[in-house]
């Protein structure tokens, strides 16, 4: 089987919303639109553009899995292990027998992190994964830009539903005064919410500590 593919991941590390992996297979590079790059290098109009060019393309083949909050919170897992199972799964959709391609490595051991998503493939393939991988290799830049506009538009849902939720970031002020508006409001995180995440138990911690300093 002739082709490569290459697989990346968009939101390890936010507060809230799911983190999505996608995967893209294609029998000739060419085939690639052109201007796909990592997606952080891409203005977020250029990567819904390049997404949908990309799920359009003749010999283009795209998979996409989601890990949700309760997943990502879930106490008997950790984040590696759960970035080898979403990038494993969007690998599904568009890798096949005898193919190689390249992953980005989320372990400090790139050759333990490829040995661990090749080893829940049904296929046999070839498969290295590399530290900036979507830097480097078109095909894994791909794969970012589709993560990042499903998580983009996931978040854009999110904000159309309960108001202005920022990117969902701790390090975003939006999304740390949406926290602390909303469990204000609620008493608890939103449904969305990473809950095992420091910043969610701080936004619940300060409301409680603000509920206990009006009596």
């Amino acid at each position: 089987m002739t082709g490569v593919f290459g697989a990346d991941e968009a939101g390890r590390g936010p507060a809230l919303g799911s983190m999505f992996a996608a995967a893209v297979a294609v029998d000739d590079p060419a085939a690639l639109p052109d201007g796909v790059d990592d997606s952080k290098r891409l203005a977020p109009e250029r990567r819904e553009e390049l997404a949908g060019r990309l799920r359009d393309a003749d010999g283009v083949q795209v998979g996409v899995a989601e890990v949700p909050p309760d997943r990502i919170d879930a106490p008997e897992t950790d984040m590696n292990t759960l970035t080898v199972a979403a990038q494993a799964e969007a690998l599904a959709a568009v890798a096949a027998e005898g193919m190689r391609g390249v992953v980005d490595a989320c372990d400090t051991s790139e050759a333990r992190f490829a040995r661990r998503v090749a080893d829940e493939l049904a296929a046999s393939v070839d498969l290295t994964a590399e530290h900036g991988a979507d830097e480097r290799h078109a095909v894994v830049g791909a794969a970012s830009v589709v993560a990042k506009v499903e998580r983009d538009a996931q978040m854009a849902r999110y904000g159309d539903e309960f108001g202005a939720v920022g990117s969902g970031y701790p390090s975003d002020p939006t999304t740390r005064e949406f926290l602390a508006d909303y469990v204000a409001e609620n008493g608890a995180l939103p449904p969305f919410a990473r809950e095992t995440w420091g910043t969610c138990e701080d936004a619940l911690a300060a409301a409680e500590q603000s509920g206990l300093d009006d009596f």
